[in-house]
């Protein structure tokens, strides 16, 4: 029997970020993980996915020719080389999340699966910890749907895409999200054809007019999409795979060389036993409260397998809410995701952060104004050539910041101001009074919350006040 005074089970991001922050404060802690440290961000998600993208960008730096003196040519792209570039990106970060780093922080590590037998002792392996708190945080994997005659041994996901080394002639990818999106493009970039299927539009939870433009970005690509469409059923060969899409009754079957599945997660919570810790959950993730409490209130759940936002960085924002309550005693500290960023890290990228413009007018009405400003009035983007994109920024009628959405380059750099302006509830007269350098694609910033007031700025009332004032008050 160990008996500590926090115990987390899952080293990924948020497991890792609560482990490291409550043995510093001097808690005994005991870390449980069954698989890789690091989880699936480290092992199969952000990391490779953006060392892949990375990859793909350099790849197509090569084909652009729209800067006049510079000749395009097709690179020779060594597809095997790039995986291992991708897993030296890998490499290169397991030290800052590996057992050792965490056991010389003084916490328990203990590389077994775990379940809990009552609601104060969860069994490891040999071990059985008893904790003052548990933290769950194992996480999501992903899903794949049912479709007649999908095998699915013989689909790729997150978890393998990144181990095959030869490179595929023609990757079919069912779901048009982040994941789906970026693999499309990256594998695009990288030599291979691509076709998208998403039963509805891709990226839904985006700014519609930025989707749009990227949607245009990526059929010059060369992408093919398939929005709107089911797929009825897949067929597996030794050459390769088909499938069968069905779109306003019309049946077509669509032949390519491998299949990547990127229609969701489900997440992990069923070899925990969680009725024996009287934690209540659901297919969508455990019941938790706006404090990350569950059912049983000295077990907390973060990141994915909590049913919120499946973000890393949600992950590690959940981890500090406990930290707070948990070695603070700040038992008010909780979840709030009105500053809530995220990015698809296509090229250009899409960004956002708080409300979109459909989604402030739903909750709203007519009571809120935009502002949009877009990279082709940019001179940082003019001097590089990469002048595709825009920034749209939504407030209510007083000026208060609920929304920002971006499609460009670093967007998902350029976020973090008005993720910042959200959280500290500022207005949008603090955006146009700071000074932003310049030439800079962070300008935009400035020149959207510009442009907000630039109707009022600029009107006919304002024309007056300004002469009288020049008759009254002469210099």
């Amino acid at each position: 029997m160990i008996k500590t005074d926090i115990c987390i089970i899952g080293a990924g991001s948020g497991g890792l970020s609560v482990a490291a922050g409550a043995a510093q404060l001097g808690m005994k802690t005991v870390l449980i993980e069954r698989a890789e440290m690091g989880g699936d961000c480290l092992n199969t998600g952000c990391v490779p996915s953006k060392a892949l993208l990375a990859a793909a960008k350099r790849a197509e730096a090569h084909r652009k020719s729209d800067i006049k003196g510079i000749k395009a040519h097709a690179p020779e792209i060594d597809f095997a080389a790039v995986k291992d570039h991708v897993f030296g990106a890998i490499k290169t970060i397991v030290p800052h999340d590996s057992q050792e780093r965490f056991e010389g922080l003084g916490v328990t590590v203990i590389r077994e699966s775990a379940a809990f037998i009552d609601a104060k002792t969860v069994k490891a392996g040999d071990q059985t910890i008893r904790a003052k708190y548990f933290v769950i945080a194992t996480g999501s994997r992903p899903m794949v749907p049912d479709i007649k005659g999908l095998d699915k041994s013989k689909v790729l996901t997150n978890e393998s895409i990144f181990n095959l080394r030869e490179k595929p002639e023609h990757l079919l990818i069912i779901g048009g999200g982040p994941i789906g999106i970026e693999m499309a493009q990256a594998h695009r970039r990288l030599g291979c054809q691509v076709s998208v299927f998403d039963r509805s539009e891709i990226l839904p939870k985006d700014d519609r007019e930025n989707v749009n433009i990227l949607r245009g970005i990526l059929k010059e690509d060369g992408i093919n999409i398939h929005e709107n469409v089911s797929v009825n059923s897949v067929e597996h060969s030794a050459n390769g795979v088909t499938i069968e899409i069905e779109q306003n009754g019309k049946k077509q079957k669509i032949s390519g060389s491998h299949i990547l599945v990127a229609a969701g997660r489900v997440v992990n919570t069923d070899s925990l036993n969680l009725e024996a810790a009287g934690v209540e959950y659901t297919a969508r993730g455990i019941n938790v409260d706006d404090h990350l409490k569950t059912s049983n209130r000295r077990i907390f759940a973060i990141g994915d397998v909590a049913g919120g936002p499946q973000f890393t960085h949600v992950a590690g924002y959940h981890a500090g809410v406990v930290i707070r309550q948990v070695c603070f005693k700040m038992f008010w500290a909780k979840v709030d995701y009105t500053a809530l960023p995220w990015v698809t890290y296509c090229d250009p990228e899409l960004a956002q952060v708080g409300l979109t413009e459909d989604a402030a007018r739903s909750k709203y009405g007519d009571d809120i104004k935009t502002a949009a400003w877009h990279f082709d009035e940019n001179d940082r983007a003019t001097a590089e050539n990469r002048r595709q994109g825009r920034l749209n920024v939504v407030t209510d009628k007083k000026g208060k910041i609920l929304g920002a959405s971006m499609i460009g380059p670093h967007a998902g750099e350029l976020i973090g101001l008005w993720a910042l302006a959200i959280s500290s509830g500022l207005k949008i007269g603090a955006i146009t009074g700071m000074i932003a350098p310049y030439p800079t694609f962070g300008e935009i910033s400035k020149r959207a919350a510009g442009a907000w007031y630039t109707p009022t700025l600029f009107s006919n009332k304002t024309r007056r006040v300004v002469g009288m004032l020049q008759k009254i008050m002469p210099f």
